[in-house]
């Protein structure tokens, strides 16, 4: 039985059984997105980026670093995977029709993708997708003529996934639920002699205990001095006697993640840890000040940059922090949680929208010695930033 065959077979008894998002959400999504399509002079979307095309269809997978893509135009959704993944294409997609090609033979890609979009004269590409090969582009661009590709599809998904729905909202509610029972979890068994890796996976069993499905990122446990390196992880390290341990987690609902930090000390905080400590929290409660609608992305960057100078001016030259307060977040793939639609950053002059979503990782590190870090996953409402997870803001000491 080829792919095919195998599609036919499957789609007789589990066409469409584990779509996850409910049919009228889909309806209103593509709805809009034609509204926005046509606003723009498109006649056709080439989507790439995994969490856009589950956006739009329902369509997820574990493996991400095939080329699949969708294409959406007027009338249909057209959905091109891999033979590998004929099977999750059958039952959690909602499209018009599936393309199949050989995962072994990717120059099938081609001919049929070609086809399905020559009658479109304005196709829009995101050209920031991780997903765009160029060794589809290219083909494709040499067959139907590069004048008939923009660069602005992109910007349009993102816009629509930026504000989330009640039912968006209900997902990221749960998974906020479950991350906070993971980094309890991992909390209370953090000891001087205790391995890094032994607190990660306490954390990452409590979250799939608890109904996690596989994380866009793997849980964060650094120690010492290795939580003053951003974007490390753990690696057999063991937690010495008055170390603080930085954790970030994030569990998947529905694909949906909303993350949390929080950082805990093997033994008694001292002078400087509490320090940065009411810097993140002053931060945290300046940017949930601002986060209403009307404010821009740049407003909410600079009222938590007011807060940790008003409190200590020197954090800021002794300390790193990455210079973005919030990236949003929803439904996402690994590598990463971070949806990549909205960054609360200098420079950002997109308004904020009653129900985005950011999650605010508010993280001071002391280069070569420790990190604190602290955050919430926040919703933007007219009265302000409502955390959707439940940190308590405390630097947690193991005595």
């Amino acid at each position: 039985m080829d792919h095919h065959a195998y599609r036919h077979a499957l789609a007789e008894r589990l066409a469409g059984s584990e779509v996850p998002v409910p049919e009228a959400e889909l309806d209103a999504r593509c709805r809009r997105l034609r509204e926005a399509m046509a606003d723009a002079g498109l006649d056709a979307l080439l989507l790439t980026d995994p969490a856009d095309l589950y956006y739009l269809t329902g369509y997820h997978t574990f493996e991400v670093s095939v080329h699949a893509c969708l294409v959406v135009d007027a009338a249909r959704l057209v959905l091109q995977v891999p033979s590998i993944e004929t099977g999750p294409a059958v039952v959690t997609a909602r499209v018009d029709e599936i393309l199949g090609y050989r995962w072994e033979s990717p120059e099938e890609v081609i001919a049929p993708l070609a086809e399905t979009l020559a009658p479109h004269r304005a196709i829009g590409l995101d050209p920031l997708s991780a997903g765009l090969r160029h060794g589809v582009l290219a083909p494709l661009q040499q067959r139907l003529g590069a004048g008939r590709f923009r660069d602005d599809g992109g910007a349009l998904v993102d816009a629509l996934r930026l504000v989330k729905s009640p039912w968006e909202l209900d997902c990221l509610r749960e998974s906020a639920r479950i991350t906070g029972l993971g980094i309890r979890a991992a909390r209370d068994v953090v000891a001087p002699g205790v391995s890094d890796g032994a607190v990660a996976a306490e954390g990452a069993r409590a979250m799939l205990a608890a109904g996690s499905e596989f994380m866009s990122l793997q849980p964060i446990v650094t120690v010492g001095p290795r939580s003053g390196t951003i974007h490390v992880n753990h690696k057999r390290r063991t937690i010495g006697a008055g170390e603080p341990v930085f954790l970030e987690f994030g569990s998947a609902f529905e694909r949906y993640t909303a993350p949390m930090m929080s950082t805990v000390v093997a033994g008694r905080a001292d002078d400087e840890m509490r320090a940065l400590r009411d810097a993140c929290r002053a931060a945290f409660e300046a940017l949930c000040a601002a986060l209403r609608p009307g404010n821009t992305f740049d407003d909410a960057a600079r009222a938590g940059e007011a807060a940790i100078a008003g409190l200590n001016a020197g954090i800021a030259e002794r300390a790193f922090f990455s210079g973005v307060f919030g990236y949003s977040v929803g439904a996402q793939f690994p590598p990463s949680w971070v949806e990549g639609t909205g960054y609360l950053a200098r420079g950002q002059t997109r308004e904020l929208e009653a129900d985005m979503v950011f999650h605010l990782p508010l993280c001071l590190r002391l280069p070569g010695r420790f990190g604190i870090g602290i955050s919430d996953t926040v919703r933007v409402t007219p009265g302000g930033g409502e955390p959707l997870t439940d940190n308590d803001w405390q630097l947690h000491e193991r005595p």
